[in-house]
Formats: structure tokens, C-alpha cells, sequence
């Protein structure tokens, strides 16, 4: 079966229009990425399974991406199909103070909601430039909360067709790190149990958040937000500063003067600028203090 075929396979099954060899860039919070061959858009669990029963029968490589905050898309982009959740997947629904959060959703919506109805526990992920889905898979934090602490369970879609609900106790949570990424599903839903408080109380503690983001992040520029993960006991960007890294630029990527953990796109950087600057950044810091900087960020697609 040829491209054109596949493309027509393909748009049979979702209701917005598939897009082929279309630029990733736009996609990513680092505004950095070449073409994917398909992008699909499924608007709800439906067709989300009729495109990874196609993907399976037809052997396509395929991938979920979320907001795109956390990834590297290389220059020569991404083989098959790269599946964005549509309409249905940005939903969330409430009872009393527990709420089942789609996949789609931002963290920054499901932050507010709570707010709006005085429930505390997700004040910290109101900054964070992700989706439910991607958020619990990775489970992301900030300012000491992790978004595993008010989770009751994930909902999935086999790659199979099948749907799974896994409670919180068959999941294994770490930091920036889960089972999850283990799981043979795509995640669809996460249902969350929060705490009644002062909706005044809250709100208070989300505007702190966000001011102390304004001032000690370069929110002004693209990025992928922290690349780095946080050796124990310390602080990636507190070890990139004290051993004057801030402000090294490899092409259009810089290491951020305001912050040494955020690799920001200055100058419509590549996806090498930046993998070239992650590997620099690691190499000085084991050559300076024999530390070993993981990236928090994933690479996907093809690299020049």
C-alpha cells in the first residue's frame, strides 16, 4: 500500500483531516521538529482504536504526543503515524471532589477547575506545559508536589482494542518516572481524588506558584521546560550555574541566563543544536564535578 493509500485508510477513521509530511515544530514547546508522514487526530476512544487496529494490521510505526513539552523531535521527523487526541480527550468530569481527567487535557485547565471549585492538590502543575496524559506517565511535579499523590487510577486503551482501568496500587510511581511507560496501552483517562480547602487559599498558592515561575524561569522564550533531572540531593539547574555554564550557545539553543536547566530556542535553533548543547551540558558537568545529568526530555523520530 502506497502513501496516498494509507492517507485515505487513515482519514476514513477519524472525522479531522489527516495530515501528511506535516512540520512537528509547531507541535512542541521547544518549537523544534521535522515532519511526521501522518498526523491523526481521533476525537474520541473510538476512533483512537480503529487507527492503532490500522497502524497494527498494516505495520506502521505509530506514537502518542501530548502538548509536546517534554520531547525532542528530530530534524528528519518522525517515520509512520504520530497520533494527537482530539475532542472527546480534553474533557474532565467531576463528582463531588473526585474528577476523571482526559488524556488531552492541559494541566493548566485541570489546575484552574479545581481551584474554581475549591479543591486543593494540583495547585503546583498549574505552571506546567503538559497534558494529563503525559503528566502521569512521566509524573510530573513541581515545587515538591508529584501528580501521582491524589491518583485513584488510569484508564487505557489496549493496543488491542481492549479498555483497562489500572488502580493506583498496581502502578509504580518514581520520580519523573512510572510503569506506565511499561504499559502495552495508550493512556485515555486519569481519575484523581482531591482535598476540599479555601478556594480564596488556593488560588493564593497557584498565584505564588506562578510568580515564583515568572521570575526564576525564561518563559519568554521556547522550551522544553527542565531538560535535566535532578541528581538526589541536589538540583540540576543549582549545578549547571555554580560552575558558570549559563549562557553556552550551540547554534540557536542556549543554556538560559535566568535559569541553568532550561535549554531555551533563542534563535530558531535544530533538534541537533539542542541534543548537541544536552550533551555538552552533560560532558562539562562530569568533567567539572563527576555528576551525571539524565535528560528529562525524550528523544523521538530521526536525528542528522
Amino acid at each position: 500500500m502506497n502513501r496516498s493509500q494509507i492517507s485515505d485508510e487513515l482519514q476514513k477513521l477519524v472525522q479531522a483531516r489527516v495530515l501528511t509530511d506535516e512540520p512537528l515544530k509547531p507541535y512542541t514547546t521547544w518549537k523544534i521538529g521535522g515532519p511526521a508522514d501522518w498526523l491523526v487526530t481521533p476525537a474520541d476512544e473510538t476512533e483512537l482504536g480503529q487507527v492503532l487496529s490500522l497502524c497494527r494490521r498494516l505495520e506502521l510505526p505509530w506514537l502518542v504526543m501530548g502538548n509536546g513539552s517534554n520531547l525532542l523531535v528530530g530534524d528528519k521527523g518522525v517515520r509512520g503515524v504520530v497520533i494527537r487526541l482530539g475532542r472527546d480527550f480534553s474533557r474532565m468530569v467531576w463528582q463531588d471532589d473526585r474528577v476523571e481527567a482526559f488524556a488531552g487535557l492541559l494541566l493548566r485547565d485541570l489546575a484552574e477547575a479545581a481551584a474554581s471549585r475549591g479543591l486543593a492538590g494540583l495547585e503546583y502543575v498549574h505552571g506546567i506545559p503538559g497534558s494529563v496524559g503525559g503528566g502521569i506517565r512521566m509524573n510530573c511535579g513541581a515545587y515538591g508536589g508529584n501528580l501521582s499523590t491524589c491518583v485513584t487510577s488510569v484508564k487505557a486503551l489496549s493496543y488491542d482494542g481492549e479498555l483497562l482501568e489500572l488502580p493506583r496500587e498496581r502502578i509504580d510511581f518514581a520520580y519523573r518516572n512510572s510503569s506506565l511507560f511499561d504499559l502495552d496501552a495508550v493512556i485515555t483517562s486519569v481519575c484523581l481524588k482531591l482535598v476540599p480547602g479555601d478556594k480564596e487559599e488556593i488560588l493564593a498558592k497557584m498565584a505564588d506558584f506562578q510568580h515564583r515561575r515568572e521570575t526564576a524561569q525564561p518563559l519568554e522564550y521556547p522550551s522544553c521546560g527542565s531538560t535535566f533531572k535532578n541528581p538526589e540531593g541536589d538540583h540540576a539547574g543549582w549545578i549547571i550555574e555554580r560552575n558558570d555554564l549559563r549562557g553556552h550557545r550551540i547554534g540557536g539553543l542556549q543554556i538560559s541566563e535566568k535559569h541553568g536547566n532550561f535549554l531555551v530556542n533563542r534563535w530558531d535553533g535544530s533538534a541537533d543544536d539542542a541534543r548537541r548543547l544536552i550533551e555538552w551540558t552533560q560532558e562539562k558537568v562530569m568533567e567539572l564535578e563527576q555528576i551525571e545529568l539524565t535528560p528529562e526530555v525524550r528523544f523521538i523520530g530521526e536525528f542528522i
